[in-house]
Order: C-alpha cells, then sequence, then structure tokens
C-alpha cells in the first residue's frame, strides 16, 4: 500500500512521513526531494528560474515516475507531497486512486509559526506576510484536500502516527474521490466508483429517514440499481420512482406524475430526493423537488457525460413545452451534486460524443486547458475508448466544466448577466432542438451546431479571428459533431429562436465568442444572424453561392 501525505507548507509532511515510513521498513518518497534530483535544481532555483508553471510541469512528471499504486496490503511507500502537487487534477487523480491518501491539516497561525523557525525556503511563502498566504492557500486548495483522510498536523507527530495506524487498517479503497467542496450551492463531489457512497452521506447529512430515488428505466438498470442496492446494505428503506427516458421526462405531465407518486409515499418536507439519471432526468426531478410541498431537497447523481458537466449543476431546473425547451421551470439547487465518473463507462457512443459539444463550449467560454484536453482526448472518448476514463482525462474534463460553471452559479444564481455567458450556442441550438421535436437531435449535439452559428456571427462582427473559430470548427469535425445538416427548416428553428427565454426588454442577448472568451450582444445585425444561422444548418446563407460544401 502507498499512503500519501497532503498538506500546506509547514504542516508536517515530510516528518510523518519518514517516522511512519521507519516504522514499517517502507520507502519514504519526498516529492519535492525527486524533482530537485530529476532537474538538478532545488526548488527554489526552479521557480526563480523557470517560473511557477514549469515547476508544475516537472511535479506533474515526478508524480507520473512513481508508477502504479502498490496493491499490497502492508505499507510499502509513503509519500509526501509539496502543498501545491494536488492542484493539478491529474495529480489527484494518480495520487489518491488505489492509494490512501492523508490530509494533514493545520491552523494557518500554527503552521505560520512553524514556518517561521524552518531553514527550508518555501517559494510561494517566502517574502510574504505568511499567515495571510496561508489563509488564502487554505481556502484555494480545500476542496483538492478534502477527498484525503483529515488529521490534524497541529498535533504532535507521536499522535498522529497513533492516528495514522489506527486509521491504515481500512486499507484503499477503489474508489477514488478527487474533488469535495462544500459551496454556496451545494455540495459538490467529483471522483470514481464514488456514487453510493456520497450518496449516504448527503442523506445522513439531511437527516433522511429513507432514501427516495428517481431515474429512468435504463439508468436504474446501469446505475441506480446498484446504488439502491448499496444503500440497502447500509440500512437505508428504499424507495423508488420511474420517470420516462430522455427528454420525455421534461413534461408537464410527467412532473404532475411524479408529485403524486411522492404523495402517495407520504414524503415530507423533510425528505430528500435523489435524482440518477442524464440532464433531462435532473432537470425533471429537479423541477419536481422544487414544486413538491414548495421544494423539498434533492441530490443530483448525473450519469452521462452531459449531466456531470453541466446540466445537473446550478439549480436550473426546468421542461419543455411544443413552444420552447425549458421554457417553465424554476431555480432550486441541489444540496449536493455526485458526478461519478465510471458511469461514463456504460454511455452509448452517441451520448459520448453528444455531451462533448457542451464541453468544448465550456472550453470556448475560457479554459484553453481544457480545449487542448479536448484535442487530446476527445476523439479517443467519443469511439468509447477507456482510456480517456482509465487515465483520468475524463475526470479532468468534469471537474474543469463544474468547477467553472460552480463559480459562474455562484456570482449570479438567477441568470442576471455573467451566469448568461454559460448559453453559448444554446440559442440556435435549443431553436434545433424544438424545430426537431426534441427527438432527432440531442442536445449536445445541437450546442455543436449552435456553437459553429455562433462563431460565424462573431467572424461576420468583428469578434473573434478566423483562426479561433478554424480551430473549434475543425475540432468539431474531429469530433464528428454538426457535420450534416439537420433535418429542420430555417424558418422553424427561427420561429422558436423568437420564444428564447434570453429575451431583454424585447431583444434577444446572444453569447459569441471572442478570441479568449465570449461577451453578450443584443445589437446582433441580421446579416449576421443570417450567417449564424446558415453555418448552425450547414446551409448557405441567403443570397449566397452553393458551395460544394460547407464543412469546416
Amino acid at each position: 500500500m502507498d499512503l500519501v501525505l497532503v498538506g500546506l507548507p509547514g504542516s508536517g509532511k515530510s516528518a510523518v512521513g519518514r517516522r511512519l515510513a521507519n516504522r514499517h521498513n517502507a520507502t519514504f518518497v519526498d516529492l519535492d526531494d525527486l524533482v530537485e534530483r530529476r532537474v538538478g535544481k532545488s526548488v527554489p532555483t526552479i521557480f526563480a528560474d523557470e517560473g511557477e508553471a514549469s515547476f508544475r510541469r516537472h511535479e506533474h512528471e515526478a508524480v507520473l515516475s512513481l508508477g502504479p499504486a502498490d496493491p499490497d496490503r502492508e505499507l510499502r511507500r509513503v509519500i509526501a507531497t509539496g502543498g501545491g502537487a494536488v492542484i493539478d487534477p491529474r495529480n489527484r487523480w494518480l495520487l489518491y486512486r488505489g492509494r490512501f491518501p492523508v490530509w494533514l491539516d493545520g491552523a494557518p497561525e500554527v503552521l505560520a509559526a512553524r514556518l517561521g523557525k524552518s531553514i527550508r525556503v518555501r517559494p510561494l511563502v517566502a517574502g510574504r506576510d505568511a499567515m495571510a498566504t496561508l489563509r488564502q492557500l487554505t481556502e484555494e486548495r480545500r476542496r483538492f484536500y478534502a477527498p484525503a483522510l483529515q488529521i490534524s498536523g497541529a498535533a504532535n507527530v507521536d499522535a498522529i502516527l497513533r492516528t495514522l495506524e489506527e486509521r491504515m487498517a481500512d486499507g484503499p479503497r477503489p474508489a477514488v474521490t478527487v474533488l469535495r467542496a462544500d459551496t454556496a450551492i451545494g455540495r459538490v463531489e467529483i471522483g470514481y466508483g464514488i456514487a453510493a457512497t456520497a450518496v449516504g452521506a448527503a442523506l445522513t447529512r439531511g437527516e433522511a429517514r429513507r432514501a427516495i430515488l428517481l431515474a429512468e428505466p435504463r439508468t436504474w438498470e446501469v446505475a441506480g440499481s446498484g446504488i439502491a442496492d448499496a444503500l440497502a446494505a447500509d440500512g437505508w428503506p428504499v424507495e423508488r420512482i420511474l420517470l420516462p427516458r430522455g427528454e420525455n421526462a421534461k413534461r408537464l405531465h410527467v412532473v404532475e406524475e411524479t408529485c403524486r407518486a411522492l404523495a402517495r409515499l407520504h414524503v415530507d418536507r423533510r425528505e430528500t430526493l435523489v435524482a440518477i439519471g442524464g440532464g433531462a432526468l435532473t432537470h425533471a426531478a429537479g423541477f419536481v423537488a422544487a414544486m413538491y410541498l414548495r421544494g423539498v431537497a434533492v441530490v443530483h447523481v448525473p450519469t452521462t457525460l452531459v449531466g456531470q458537466v453541466d446540466a445537473a449543476l446550478g439549480g436550473k431546473t426546468a421542461v419543455d413545452i411544443p413552444e420552447g425547451k425549458n421554457l417553465v421551470g424554476a431555480f432550486h439547487q441541489p444540496v449536493a451534486f455526485i458526478a461519478d465518473v465510471s458511469f461514463n463507462a456504460t454511455l452509448p457512443v452517441r451520448q459520448r460524443r453528444a455531451a462533448l459539444g457542451e464541453v468544448v463550449k465550456m472550453a470556448v467560454l475560457g479554459d484553453d486547458r481544457l480545449l487542448e484536453l479536448i484535442e487530446q482526448d476527445g476523439e479517443a472518448y467519443a469511439r468509447g475508448d477507456s482510456e480517456p476514463i482509465e487515465s483520468g482525462a475524463v475526470a479532468e474534463m468534469v471537474e474543469r466544466c463544474a468547477w467553472a460553471k460552480v463559480e459562474v452559479v455562484t456570482a449570479d444564481a438567477r441568470e442576471a448577466n455573467v451566469r448568461m455567458t454559460l448559453n453559448l450556442g444554446h440559442t440556435l441550438g435549443h431553436g434545433i432542438e424544438a424545430a426537431a421535436g426534441y427527438r432527432a437531435i440531442m442536445h449536445g449535439e445541437a450546442v455543436a451546431y449552435g456553437l459553429r452559428g455562433a462563431f460565424a456571427m462573431a467572424l461576420a462582427m468583428g469578434l473573434t479571428t478566423a483562426q479561433r473559430a478554424d480551430r473549434v470548427n475543425r475540432l468539431l469535425d474531429r469530433l464528428e459533431l454538426a457535420i450534416e445538416p439537420p433535418a429542420v427548416t430555417r424558418e422553424a428553428v427561427m420561429e422558436h429562436v423568437a420564444t428564447d427565454k434570453k429575451h431583454a426588454t424585447g431583444r434577444l442577448n446572444w453569447v459569441l465568442p471572442t478570441e479568449s472568451g465570449v461577451v453578450v450582444r443584443s445589437d446582433v445585425p441580421p446579416e449576421a444572424v443570417e450567417s449564424g444561422l446558415a453555418a448552425a444548418l450547414r446551409i448557405a446563407p441567403r443570397g449566397a453561392p452553393r458551395a460544394e460544401s460547407l464543412r469546416s
């Protein structure tokens, strides 16, 4: 077994790690020492000569050099990490999965006092107000440390070792949590194989008396029944309500039927619903939770990539009506959002591919690393390969998208300003979905069409460059998204666009890409809208000669 120590500078990782390794005749690895040996420079010198970004690359290479986790139940290796090693999502995946992570926590006052006596230079603290810096680092990194077993680093080493000896008997688990955060919009957890345990913990926090699971039939087979069995094994009484599959769950009559089922179960305001399924299911179940008894708690367990990166997070719940998508809804934040990336392995290829439309959208909002990640691993994930899941690439995609959305929604929970940017590609995309009757085109596919349209509009207005647009359009080509013209008419799409919920004071707000992010504009000229509509529908603009191919 490998035990991994994480925590802020001064928390005692090296001292505890050496003592623990000596007790068990295990190998002790100090990650900073490993970096120094590999690079041939001290950590402070690397920071000074190359900068923090370069140091983090060296640090990631050192983590990779550790190789696979030791599966032996006996302690074989103790790994003390630098305080910032777990900022990198891929480092956390490698350090936490199959290993026993421990967070040595400590009050900033205690850690600052220790650092003041240490001869070792910590580049991120040196020359600064140590206490203020440590407080800031604590807030910034808490979500990265929180998945590990938390032990007070303020205790003496012997006390810490006694606690570790007691808890090590549990050994590492096959499941791994890579991020846990209590936010203003609920708890956010991301990991692999974590669903049942995290749901049970959420129900316990909510003092629930039973587990009331809402799912769709297919999702129940691949995810819901396993969660139900695990909860029942832990002593939870389990109730099940099945909703129709996909967008069919987002109908007002389904909401009524589900509320009546809850009434027959005598569900009261103190209970918690658990929504298990894709984005459409969590939207519908969230709306039910918002409406029933004027609001009951809900836990979202999205089982699709589109649900994990977007739909199930942020508290927007809605159902469709013939006049448009998501026109009837409410803001109702879940008490917990649990993204278990292991469920991605059960998804059909088309669902995987379609979801990447939403991931590309999140990247275009301003995350270049996410865009690179999709370029590197998107095609493999889309065709159903397991490697992007096993390597942690999918977990990183989910984390980058989900945390970006947490930050936006925390700043603007009810879509009054900045949250509107999350609708990039959605105005034309929703219009195409609605024109297709919410059946022929999946949501992520529609967003991909909308992205092509948004870039065409932005190019027509001089908001972005051809190079930026080409990069995204080529990526959509490689992912085989929005290639063929959708089976809808321009008139039907524009009719639905006219009822889009992003209207304000009689004008439609368009979210359009720039070179490094997006802007919201309500002054889009008709000719730019025509360019966008043509690009989204993969047809020639009106008045333009028909090209042999409109593929990018």
